[in-house]
């Protein structure tokens, strides 16, 4: 009910939106900007751009953190509207829970701290410091950029053959995320080709007209390395994404990008022939679960069962943070593999451990039971639920935010259809914070906050 207060005189509150260059310029925006560009730098192994083991991204989404609580002390800024604070505080309940309830509650802090971070303090620090259409808009460009940068290291990679491994070749674009985060690339490169799409057919107003057909061609060029990535969730995500964006912006346009993106399909993999027949096979191995399924899909829907096995045995709290892997041997049936090979980009083979079911509904289920499980997903529900209000509602009175509103809910769309293949894990992980700010601040921004700049 207090979404439904808030969300009618925001819409009418972005229509006057204020440049973000007045009264601070572009500085409350840095930490949440140089947090999405340092996802791009390698780290992890005792490579450049981690300290103490922490990457980069993740210790300046810390930073962003701290300047959203000086704003709040120094400046008096307002905080968070009680629905706001509601909707992105919940999940630190069942958070709570589950780490005082879990067999090692030292052990499983470390899950408790990364969880608060992605999913409550980032989110709320996006919130806070966009103060603005055009600040959302600031935030969204750099997603599209990372998006290009990892889009082009990827489509080299698959080119001269030092992609990761696939199929024995390697030639599968992961970026500079290496094979050990195989999704990393391509999530970032989802996010890329959602944002753009949504640029592509809602202009913000006053833009720039060669705006439009630039954010169209950089939405088609971010499909190659797409693609390349051989993904299989990150391509049902981004179609999802993609879909969500295009019928928000009403029949006559979503007719037409319909039939572009019909005709893109046919000259990547028909025209071109961009890894087809590896493509093909991929498509394919995602409903042959019951005859002939590859390796990664029988591990995978192994590890689903036991994370419900977990679930099960522990309905209400689940088995605590990071518990999945000291309970998946006791769940998990004996056709489930020591782990996946890695190899390529740069490493040596390896075998890495499956230390979670690889989706996230289950994982939350499994660890935090259906107390945590209700605060999480439902506070993701919120937003996606709010958003599509929103943006139906800013359509209605044509505000000249409604780019924003595709943008957020396509990118939210993306995240919740990807949870159902992946989890959260690696460099890239901090993204899905700033992707749930974006959202946030599109369903539940305060008008005050909304014109301030």
């Amino acid at each position: 009910m207090t979404l439904t207060v808030t969300a009618a005189p925001a819409v009418q509150a972005v229509e006057e939106q204020a440049p973000p260059h007045g009264r601070g310029g572009l500085r409350p925006l840095l930490p949440l900007i140089a947090t999405v560009l340092l996802v791009a730098v390698p780290s992890g192994d005792g490579e450049a751009g981690a300290l103490a083991g922490v990457p980069a991204a993740d210790l300046v989404s810390g930073a962003a953190v701290l300047v959203c609580v000086g704003v709040l002390l120094f400046l008096r800024r307002r905080p968070l509207s009680p629905a706001a604070a509601l909707v992105l505080g919940l999940p630190a309940v069942g958070l709570a829970l589950a780490t005082v309830t879990a067999a090692d509650p030292v052990a499983a802090l470390p899950g408790f701290v990364r969880y608060l971070q992605i999913f409550v303090l980032v989110p709320a620090a996006v919130l806070l410091l966009v103060r603005d259409a055009s600040g959302f808009r600031v935030v969204a460009g750099a997603l599209v950029l990372l998006a290009a940068v990892q889009g082009a290291a990827g489509v080299h990679q698959y080119v001269t053959g030092t992609g990761a491994s696939y199929m024995g070749e390697t030639i599968r674009a992961v970026g500079t995320f290496g094979p050990g985060d195989v999704m990393g690339m391509a999530t970032v490169v989802g996010y890329g080709v959602v944002a753009a799409a949504a640029y592509a057919l809602r202009a913000p107003a006053g833009a720039p007209r060669p705006l439009r057909p630039w954010a169209a061609v950089t939405a088609a060029l971010l499909l190659v390395p797409l693609t390349l990535s051989f993904s299989r969730g990150a391509w049902i995500a981004t179609a999802a994404g993609a879909l969500a964006v295009i019928a928000l912006t009403g029949l006559r346009q979503a007719v037409r990008a319909l039939a572009v993106l019909g005709a893109a399909g046919v000259v990547l993999v028909g025209g071109f022939g961009v890894g087809s027949e590896m493509i093909s096979q991929r498509l394919t191995s995602i409903t042959e679960v019951t005859s002939a399924p590859d390796r990664s899909v029988n591990d995978r829907y192994t590890m689903w069962a036991a994370a419900a096995g977990m679930w099960r045995e522990h309905p209400a709290a689940g088995v605590g943070l990071k518990g999945f892997p000291a309970h998946r041997d006791g769940h998990a049936s004996i056709g489930l593999s020591s782990g996946s090979d890695t190899a390529g980009a740069g490493q040596e083979f390896r075998k890495q451990p499956l230390l979670s079911p690889h989706n996230m509904y289950l994982l939350v289920l499994s660890e935090q039971g259906l107390i945590g499980f209700t605060a999480l997903v439902g506070s993701w529900a919120a937003l996606l639920v709010g958003g599509v209000r929103r943006l139906v509602l800013a359509r209605a009175r044509g505000s000249a935010a409604v780019d924003c509103g595709l943008a957020a809910v396509g990118l939210m769309t993306w995240q919740t259809v990807d949870f159902l293949y992946a989890d959260i894990g690696g460099p890239s992980t901090v993204l899905t914070g700033i992707v749930l700010g974006l959202a946030a601040w599109w369903a539940l921004a305060e008008p005050e906050g909304a014109t301030d700049a």
